[in-house]
């Protein structure tokens, strides 16, 4: 019989906590970032690199950490995850120039990496020994991710407005270091033998890192030039390298088996398409509000709050229903097209805007888009891998998430400059450079939500998919 833990629900909490401060990190800083823009000097089209520099290196390594996690012991690798985001924080907090600032969000990105595979796995250990009190567990554990990102808006325009930017990193020390004292909570379990692929993990994180810096400069240099060729081309031969590694390792970070697993490859394509609408819109729609509109960091902080508010009641109460009684397909077939239609209806913002008429009713339908989509395609990508599996699905499907994130703000960076965004104080340049970038992250959802309804195979197809093998193999042994 399997040892309960007396103090599992306590110790779900602080898992609660990591996964909320964690996605707190990468919305908090969405209000502040024209003040940082003043302060540390960083330009229109760099200034995305204080969010991508997080995205990449939590992305890129998260297979890592999750990795670290099974072979050194998932307790351990947490609170690693926790020191490693307390000193990114510090550095973030404390940065005068804009590449130290970049640095630090890289850090703090590296910690997220760490912090969010080991969370899960101690989960699980926490949780498995009833089916129910899991289901109760991971439902607490996912509803903290849209509350972090709402208190992050919130938070955000909250210091900024009235202390200054540096505190939405200070807040995470306090935060931090409580944390590390209340891990005594957690179960700790030793690690077991096996070979860490370093090659694998820098190989892709180094390949997002360069696509999108030659995406970032490609406006400024060129998208034809030498540099801007060689930069791509680079990083495709880095990323080709990672599958190269996967394929010949005996213990890789991904083994490529894993994308059998019936509507795994569909479902990644699905997120990886999801961010790369989803968090371009909210990035633009931040400078929008402050640079056209003229908002303050708390006022705009407030002005995302009824959409960041949909995303979670959606998400915690009503998404789940829905996936039942629709399917997975059609939820995020649908929810795509959803958010495209709520971004196109962003396109239409005027220089001389208002926030009820060009923001609300529009910001609320990619909400609603985006809450209809996310939680069936993580759902998807991990309902058929098998349970030894699971993990790995769920490392995968986060990272697609958050390189479609990555290549998809760097990509409308990129349109949204060169139609007129980097022109600060024209507002109808900066408009037309916003409009653009919500056109182009309208077509990217559009396109999601096609490809889903064509291509994703329906629950019952799947599962008699899935069965197959096993069936096959009945018959072999008969």
């Amino acid at each position: 019989m399997k040892t309960v833990n007396p103090r599992r629900w306590w110790a779900l909490i602080v898992l609660a906590a990591a996964q909320f401060m964690v996605i707190m990190d990468t919305s908090i800083i969405g209000v502040a970032l024209p003040e940082m823009q003043k302060d540390l000097g960083f330009s229109q089209g760099e200034l995305q690199w204080v969010f991508n520099a997080y995205v990449i290196a939590f992305g890129g390594l998260l297979l890592l950490g999750g990795r670290l996690s099974d072979l050194l012991g998932a307790r351990k690798i947490f609170n690693t995850g926790w020191v490693v985001l307390i000193a990114g924080s510090i550095v973030a907090a404390a940065a005068q120039t804009a590449w130290v600032e970049v640095v630090g969000r890289a850090v703090q990105g590296v910690g997220g990496a760490l912090i969010a595979p080991s969370a899960m796995t101690l989960l699980m250990m926490l949780f498995a020994h009833d089916p129910k009190e899991l289901g109760k567990a991971m439902a607490l554990y996912g509803a903290a991710a849209p509350a972090g990102g709402t208190a992050g808006v919130f938070l955000g325009g909250v210091f900024t407005e009235w202390l200054s930017w540096p505190w939405i990193f200070i807040i995470y020390v306090p935060i931090g270091v409580a944390t590390l004292a209340a891990t005594k909570l957690l179960p700790a379990v030793g690690g077991r033998r096996g070979a860490v692929d370093v090659l694998g993990a820098a190989a892709v994180t180094a390949g997002l890192a360069l696509a999108v810096f030659a995406i970032v400069r490609a406006p400024e240099v060129g998208w034809a030039s030498t540099v801007t060729v060689l930069q791509l081309t680079g990083a495709a031969a880095l990323l080709l390298l990672f599958f190269v590694i996967q394929k010949t390792l005996r213990e890789p970070l991904m083994p490529l088996g894993i994308w059998r697993v019936p509507r795994l490859g569909s479902a990644n394509l699905a997120m990886t398409l999801l961010g790369a609408a989803w968090i371009p819109m909210w990035y633009f729609l931040n400078l929008y509000l402050q640079q056209v509109l003229g908002y303050g960091a708390f006022a705009s902080g407030a002005a995302l709050l009824p959409m960041t508010g949909l995303l979670m009641i959606f998400m915690t109460a009503i998404t789940a229903k829905l996936m039942g009684k629709f399917g997975a397909k059609a939820m995020i077939g649908s929810g795509l097209l959803v958010l495209a239609a709520g971004l196109l209806w962003l396109s239409a913002v005027e220089p001389t805007g208002s926030f009820v008429a060009d923001v609300l009713p529009a910001s609320l339908v990619a909400a609603l888009g985006m809450s209809l989509a996310y939680i069936p395609a993580m759902m998807a990508a991990m309902s058929g891998a098998p349970q030894e599996q699971a993990g790995l699905a769920s490392g995968i499907v986060n990272t697609t998430y958050q390189v479609g994130s990555a290549l998809g703000l760097a990509a409308l960076t990129a349109v949204a400059t060169s139609q007129g965004a980097g022109q600060l104080g024209n507002l109808p340049a900066l408009t037309d450079g916003f409009s653009a970038a919500f056109i182009w992250a309208a077509a990217i959802a559009a396109v999601g939500g096609l490809i889903t309804l064509l291509v994703m195979r329906s629950e019952k197809t799947a599962a008699s998919a899935d069965a197959a093998p096993v069936a096959q193999d009945e018959r072999a042994r008969a």
